[in-house]
């Protein structure tokens, strides 16, 4: 919310911006949905999945950092995968006490067909590839900043 009211009755939902992001992504959630069902994924596994193609042989913690996730999050995730064939998890052989994921034969042949399963998810938004990008930009600073906001507090 950009204003501090005077009074609770001043209050409007409308008017929070924590809302407005959570709000967006319920909805696409409604947009990937059918997509993400088709390619028998759930939205963790497809963004998990998007960051190894991204960059394949990650180590478990390298992986969480980029996706926000702790590992006992991730790890569910990653067997879940696993068992579809689509990454590996292998022990690192210069540090046993790492594990690494690496893209599948399968793995890479789900990457063609997610590409053109998503390749119109752009248009949903309304918004022109300049909006797009800058749009992008300003959602990755406002979550930089209320992480090191939080940092700071914690």
């Amino acid at each position: 919310m950009n204003t501090k009211p005077e009074q609770a009755s001043e209050l409007k939902l409308s008017e929070f911006l924590c809302f407005a992001v959570y709000s967006a992504n319920l909805a696409f959630s409604k947009v990937y949905r059918p997509i993400l069902d088709a390619l028998g994924l759930t939205y963790t596994q497809y963004v998990t999945l998007v960051a190894l193609w991204e960059e394949n042989d990650q180590t478990v913690s390298g992986l969480g950092e980029k996706l926000f996730l702790e590992s006992n999050t991730l790890t569910p995730i990653l067997k879940k995968l696993e068992g579809m064939g689509y990454v590996e998890r292998l022990r690192d052989p210069t540090d046993e006490r790492q594990v690494r994921i690496q893209v599948t034969k399968s793995g890479r042949r789900l990457r063609d067909k997610a590409v053109v399963a998503v390749s119109d998810l752009g248009t949903a938004t309304g918004l022109g590839p300049k909006e797009f990008s800058r749009l992008q930009k300003e959602i990755v600073t406002l979550r930089n900043s209320l992480l090191q906001s939080a940092d700071h507090a914690g």
